[in-house]
This record gives structure tokens, sequence and C-alpha cells, in this order.
């Protein structure tokens, strides 16, 4: 079980008044199902064509969590809220002739984005794999979001000449 524990030091009103905030990253449990699915409210919220279904996240939340053999989700807390998380998926890649990992989702507060929390939780996937003995990790990204290629650059990844295609199945 992954587990990272931080300090972040937060200015309070003025610069005598500082204090500082626990923070950590750690592997979800089913005890996180119920946080992670307000999580998922309030970053996608309001954006209209994404349509939650909380029962369907809920359910969704606890296959994954219930089989690390077939991924595993990190979250990073402040103060015992989720700020961030990352859903890693395992398989076995034939042409690499080994465990490959992809990057699913990745998701910061909208209040806390640009604070470094993503590249804690990227970095952390990234160990979590090499310990569990992967030898890639791959990602999508949308292809308009340079932003998001431009961070994952930033980390080491590289594009490659891939066309992903995709069909609804219910």
């Amino acid at each position: 079980q992954l587990r990272h524990q931080v300090c972040s030091q937060v200015q309070l009103g003025n610069e005598n008044e500082t204090r500082f905030r626990p923070m950590s990253i750690s592997e979800a449990t089913s005890d996180d199902i119920l946080d992670l699915a307000d999580f998922f409210d309030i970053v996608f919220g309001g954006k209209v064509e994404i349509k939650l279904n909380n029962t369907l996240q809920i359910e969704g939340l606890r296959r994954a969590i219930s089989s690390p053999e077939a991924g595993r989700i990190l979250i990073w807390r402040e103060d015992g809220h989720v700020r961030g998380m990352i859903n890693l998926l395992f398989r076995i890649s034939m042409a690499g002739n080994g465990k490959a990992a992809i990057v699913e989702d990745m998701f910061v507060h909208p209040d806390f984005r640009g604070k470094g929390i993503g590249s804690q939780l990227l970095t952390s996937a990234i160990e979590l794999c090499r310990a569990l003995g992967y030898f890639r990790i791959s990602l999508l990204t949308d292809t308009k979001n340079s932003a998001a290629q431009r961070f994952y650059e930033r980390h080491g990844f590289r594009t490659v000449e891939v066309t992903m295609m995709r069909r609804r199945l219910r």
C-alpha cells in the first residue's frame, strides 16, 4: 500500500502567521468511495456534456478498489479532504512482453490546480508502477488540451503516433 505523508506551508493573513497543513498521497480503499464520488461531483459539476450517475460511480469505484491486480487509485488529500486523484489501469503488453500501466484519469480540484498536486500524483503513480515491476506507463489526453500535453512532457512522456478509436457497446 502506497502512502506518502507531506506537509505544506501555508501563509495565513500576515507574514508572521504560518501553519503547516497535513497532506498525504495514498492508495484508495473502500473507505474512500463516498469521498471520491463527492470529489467527482466537484470536478465535473459544471460540465453539461458529462452526466454523472452517482450510483454507477460508486459501484465503479467499489469494483476498481477491490481489484488491485487490475489497477490502483491514488488520492491526494489535504486536511482529510480529497484534492486530487489518479487512476491507473494495469495490463500485459504483448509487444513489450511485460506489464504496462495506463493513466486512465487524473483530476485535481479546480481550486487547487497549479499547486503541484498533479505532479506529486503523477510522480507517485510512476514510482508505484516501477516498484510493481511495470516497464511502461501510457496515457491519453484530449488532442486540443495542449496544457495537459506540456504537463506530461515535463514529466518525461512523449507523443507517439497512434490514433485512438472507440466504439460504444451500450
